[in-house]
């Protein structure tokens, strides 16, 4: 299902009228279809496309939770789709007319509420499984506190990998900077107090040699950092809303943060499933909802896994009990006798596992720190190191470097 944009001509009494109309539809023979039945002739379709400002104000987590306040005040007095529908009929921003533009078409041909927020592209799998199966229990009104919720956590998630990244790039940025500017004064220093004498100039091309290669390593190493780093930032912009691309597979194989994403994947989907449960959604249903509450495919594959094992009658203990969790995991789900327990316990995983990430957010900090440190220590150890090897010192490094100033 897509948007398209149809620019569309009608004859009239008065002549031909040429209107711009929107649909939500498969394919382009579909909207080409819907017009000819309502007696016009098509001029050009084309896909429905967002500016940068309303891709941005739609992914917002602000405007989803306004959306979803709003749906929940007016389900009080009618139905979740009505009030979806008023919602859209009273929006005067023409912003947040295109943005909502999907859900409306979907909501004109019929298609259910949940139908119509997938159709924004604005809510995350973990927020439309609660929202999706709060629906199929009838109780979408109270669904929607957990959905926001689901949100506001994922928010303070967001900011803590947000901090963690622009502190990285800082890093980063600070090493090359560094490195960019110290290595013209460095090197020039050296060419400046070369030896006359041909052994002591053998001995000092080797050494400027090593330190000009160690130095170009340090820096092209760091270049590469930064491009993974805006790379990896802009292929997640990109593909926000996916199950899996090859940025967010090889993002996974990093050892710590693999790990990390992991276990906010399991911290999200457990919680999702935990409150599934205590909305009385069917068993079966809440976990196969919650393979679509994580991006991780490792975790949805755990989910989909016990939702198949459930349906060939495997007690639902031994249905989770499964890798990848760790031991003590698996033992509390495998001591499961009695289902009012499952949610209870999904909680306690859910919450060991957000734990678990805050630790190793703060190890990849302290390992952003390290390795900076380590870089450093590279760069300007090794310049330390062809001052000791030439016999000369610091301070006549320094001294030199301060009259070059003061003479420039």
């Amino acid at each position: 299902m897509q948007q398209w944009v149809a620019e569309i001509a009608y004859d009239s009494p008065t002549g031909t009228k040429k209107t711009i109309e929107s649909f939500y539809m498969p394919s382009v023979d579909d909207v080409r279809d819907a017009i000819h039945k309502k007696g016009g002739f098509p001029l050009t379709i084309r896909p429905h496309e967002r500016s940068s400002l309303e891709r941005l104000l739609a992914r917002s987590s602000w405007w989803q939770v306004q959306l979803l306040r709003g749906i929940q005040f007016r389900s009080t007095s009618a139905s979740p789709g009505v009030a979806l529908w008023r919602i859209i009929q009273a929006e005067t921003n023409p912003m947040r007319q295109n943005i909502l533009a999907p859900a409306r078409e979907a909501l004109a041909r019929g298609l259910n509420v949940i139908d119509a927020l997938k159709a924004l592209r604005s809510f995350d799998h973990s927020t439309l499984a609660i929202l999706s199966a709060s629906e199929r229990a009838n109780k979408l009104q109270e669904g929607i506190p957990h959905a926001i919720h689901s949100i506001t956590q994922k928010r303070k998630n967001t900011r803590a990998i947000a901090g963690t990244m622009s502190w990285l790039a800082f890093d980063v940025f600070s090493i090359v900077s560094s490195l960019f500017a110290g290595k013209p004064m460095v090197l020039g220093w050296f060419k400046d107090h070369a030896p006359t004498s041909p052994e002591e100039q053998e001995k000092f091309n080797r050494v400027v040699g090593n330190l000009t290669l160690t130095w170009d390593s340090l820096i092209w190493i760091s270049i590469g950092v930064a491009g993974f780093m805006g790379w990896t930032v802009v292929s997640f912009w990109l593909n926000k809303g996916k199950t899996d691309w090859p940025t967010a597979r090889i993002v996974r194989k990093i050892p710590m943060i693999g790990a990390y994403l992991r276990d906010l994947g399991f911290a999200d989907s457990m919680m999702a499933a935990a409150r599934m449960l205590r909305g009385m959604v069917p068993i079966d249903q809440a976990l196969a909802q919650s393979s679509e509450a994580t991006t991780v495919p490792e975790v949805a594959n755990y989910w989909t896994e016990a939702s198949t094992d459930l349906e060939r009658g495997v007690m639902l203990g031994a249905a989770l009990d499964r890798e990848p969790l760790t031991r003590s995991e698996r033992l509390e789900l495998a001591s499961l006798s009695d289902l009012g327990q499952v949610a209870t316990v999904l909680e306690s995983i859910a919450d060991m596992r957000s734990a678990a990430a805050k630790t190793k957010h703060s190890l990849i900090v302290w390992l952003a720190l390290i390795l900076t440190g380590l870089f450093l220590v590279i760069a300007v150890g090794s310049a330390i190191y062809a001052l000791t090897v030439m016999n000369m010192s610091m301070d006549s490094m320094m001294d030199g470097f301060m009259q070059g100033v003061g003479g420039g």
